[in-house]
């Protein structure tokens, strides 16, 4: 499973490393919302909690489903601008200027997002103009409580009026929270941006994507991007660009806009905890899949206190060689085991450290 980025005449100029406080101000409004996703930001989301505005507090619980459950393109306005090939602003008021660009559409389409709505990678009829796709839109909003139901019916009846209050209450967080916090986050985020931009200008866009994440990777004879994500999708360039933007509160989550008709971006985390190389959904699914096991389970039991032999665990287990030798093969194909040979015997140990990083790596997989 993968997100694919189809980059065929791409040209290197049209590829931009560029940081985005209006996407930054998503991630920190996630992290308020769920942190639990966000280990490493638990000082900071305390403290912000703690001097919130109660009213401010409950103005942001009315739309939390644009930011907690997923992430809306909202957040990325500069995509969806004809041409694609936008770049974010420098300042928070130069991305709010470019979301007040979008057509309501477009607003309103990337707004219900929450709801599951059809078509998100596919050009198809909207909820303003569609009697049909505006039922069902509300129909998942309904399913999803009535904050997303109230909230999608004043977004379909009065487009300009949701976008104001959007946009007043983004300017109001700034001002109690996320002004002091992109006054330090914008340093590492542009030092990240240059140090990829001179990647790519010296060692090519595979590298750069690989710097990026381990999850991205580059066939450049099929001319595609690829994003270790568990879900399917399909995006082109077409004849506009790529757009990575780093965010610093956003680990563990990768996202990649695929909108149709609006410009790809690779939204990445910078400075995370994340491992040097993560592995891949498949390789995590093997490990799973190879501990759910009753009798490696208690293989592993053995090998996490000492190395042992295939003889000495079929001893122990009261099974056949050839039997452990199966429950070994399995063990070792997903990299939980390491293997040795002492004079002639071969022995066997549970990587005590892979397996540590089981929990960690699972929840970077299934929110990346």
């Amino acid at each position: 499973m993968s997100v694919h980025i189809d980059i065929a005449g791409l040209r290197p100029e049209q590829v931009a490393v560029v940081p985005s406080p209006l996407a930054e101000l998503g991630m920190a409004l996630h992290a308020l919302s769920e942190p639990g996703h966000h280990p490493g930001l638990q000082g900071w989301v305390t403290g912000v909690t703690a001097r919130l505005d109660p009213h401010l507090a409950d103005r942001m619980c009315e739309a939390d489903f644009l930011w907690r459950t997923t992430f809306s393109d909202l957040f990325m306005p500069c995509a969806g601008i004809p041409g694609r090939s936008t770049l974010p602003g420098a300042t928070l008021a130069e991305e709010l200027d470019l979301l007040d660009k979008l057509t309501d559409e477009q607003f309103v389409d990337a707004a219900l997002e929450f709801t599951c709505a059809v078509g998100y990678g596919t050009c198809g009829p909207t909820a303003l103009t569609d009697p049909e796709v505006r039922r069902r839109s509300l129909d998942l909003a309904a399913a999803r409580g009535p904050r997303q139901l109230r909230f999608s019916e004043r977004l379909l009846a009065d487009p300009p009026k949701i976008r104001a209050w959007l946009r007043q209450f983004l300017q109001d967080c700034d001002a109690a929270f996320f002004a002091e916090a992109w006054s330090r986050l914008r340093h590492q985020l542009a030092a990240d941006a240059r140090h990829k931009t001179d990647l790519l200008r010296q060692k090519g866009l595979a590298e750069t994507l690989a710097a990026v994440s381990p999850a991205v990777t580059l066939d450049e004879a099929a001319a595609d991007i690829s994003v270790d994500k568990l879900g399917d999708a399909r995006t082109t360039t077409g004849d506009g660009g790529l757009l990575l933007v780093p965010t610093s509160l956003g680990w563990p989550h990768l996202m990649v806009l695929h909108r149709y008709g609006w410009q790809p971006v690779l939204h990445y985390p910078v400075g995370s905890p994340e491992l040097a190389a993560p592995p891949t959904l498949e390789q995590l699914a093997l490990r799973m899949t190879a501990l759910s096991h009753p009798v490696r389970m208690r293989i592993c039991r053995n090998l996490a206190r000492s190395a042992y032999t295939t003889g000495e665990l079929a001893q122990v287990h009261g099974m056949t060689a050839p039997e452990i030798s199966r429950h070994l093969a399995v063990l070792k194909k997903a990299g939980l085991i390491t293997t040795r040979r002492r004079g002639r015997y071969v022995l066997h140990q549970l990587d005590v450290t892979v397996v540590a990083r089981l929990g960690s790596e699972f929840l970077e997989g299934i929110l990346r």
